[in-house]
């Protein structure tokens, strides 16, 4: 996002979180999603609700306007706000929207006591999409509706996680917006990470890890960033030993795979 986005942005959030207590907020994650689904299938609304020809108290009551009677004065509250505010693109809004749908759900989640569960649940939805082929040939395939697609993975999930994991992934996947489904849910494992202000340190070791191992990274990790870190932990044969950390962009290497690969390069320096 581009820097008037990015301001509104984070106003809309600031404008999410302080209605997280008021009555109604329950319906308003699975509200937002549904928004965004419609401004995702309208260009003609995105213009009319990101246009700056207009002030920002048109566009926000436009924006009631229209959503009127379809979803509850919470939702319609947050929405109109969101549109009061400049967007430098109009894909921005229907992002941010999507984010605040994605997040309220989050704070329901954490309101149940289920932040950590969901959070969870979502890493292991991505990584087993991530390694079934034939689940993640069917979640692509074309000339399959993207509806279909989501109820495919539904059936899979169905019992299996909790209700706010199984609403955030059903509507990425039966709305990717040109996201394949790894990366959409992907993108939710991070949102839950950020969420609890925590680091998000996915680890690929050759073997599951101990509870001590698993404390101990951990904590190394949080000496270095100063912050409390999340492991997400992958089985990587090719990794043959040690690990592999990836904290954001940044990658801590300390695989044995890793330190042949230095050798050989020595080696063929040599």
């Amino acid at each position: 996002m581009l820097g008037a986005s990015r301001t509104s942005e984070a106003q809309a959030r600031e404008a999410l979180a302080s209605r997280s207590d008021q009555d109604g907020f329950d319906a308003v994650g699975a509200e937002l999603l549904s928004v965004a689904t419609l401004l995702s299938s309208s260009a003609q609304l995105r213009s009319v609700l990101t246009d700056t020809q207009r002030d920002g108290a048109e566009r926000g009551a436009l924006a009631r306007s229209v959503l009127g009677g379809k979803v509850g004065e919470l939702t319609a509250d947050i929405m109109a706000e969101a549109a009061s505010l400049r967007w430098a693109r109009a894909g921005d809004l229907v992002d941010t929207i999507e984010n605040l749908g994605v997040e309220a759900t989050l704070i329901m989640a954490e309101k149940a006591g289920r932040a950590d569960t969901v959070e969870d649940e979502l890493f292991r939805v991505e990584r087993l999409v991530a390694g079934d082929r034939d689940l993640a040939e069917a979640l692509t395939q074309s000339g399959v509706t993207d509806a279909a697609k989501a109820s495919l993975l539904a059936g899979i999930l169905d019992g299996e996680v909790s209700f706010e994991t199984a609403a955030l992934v059903r509507h990425v996947v039966a709305h990717p917006r040109g996201r394949r489904p790894q990366r959409a849910l992907a993108e939710l494992v991070d949102a839950a990470a950020k969420r609890r202000e925590r680091l998000l340190a996915k680890v690929r070791v050759v073997a599951a890890l101990t509870d001590e191992q698993h404390e101990r990274l951990a904590a190394v990790l949080e000496r270095i960033y100063r912050r409390p870190v999340d492991l997400q932990v992958q089985i990587d044969p090719d990794v043959r030993g040690g690990a592999v950390v990836q904290v954001g962009d940044e990658v801590i290497d300390g695989s044995v795979a890793h330190r042949l690969d230095n050798i050989r390069r020595l080696m063929g320096a040599n």
